[in-house]
């Protein structure tokens, strides 16, 4: 199974930049690139930060797709 998410997407409906988005959760905009682009898994303290940042349950945030 291989971890996924939507986080492009809700960032963009709530039209947040990823530097935005990052310093709102104490993250660089670089850790928002890599999320999006699947080349970093976020902690589960950093998944939650997004979820409630961006008003998004987390299991629709992130979810697992199989491989």
């Amino acid at each position: 199974m291989v971890l996924k998410n939507i986080l492009k997407e809700v960032r963009q409906k709530k039209k947040l930049t990823q530097e935005e988005l990052g310093d709102s959760v104490g993250v660089s905009r670089q850790t928002i690139i890599s999320i999006e682009t699947y080349r970093y898994k976020p902690t589960l303290e950093l998944a939650m930060k997004l979820s409630m940042k961006l008003n998004c349950k987390i299991d629709k945030l992130f979810y697992f797709e199989k491989d």
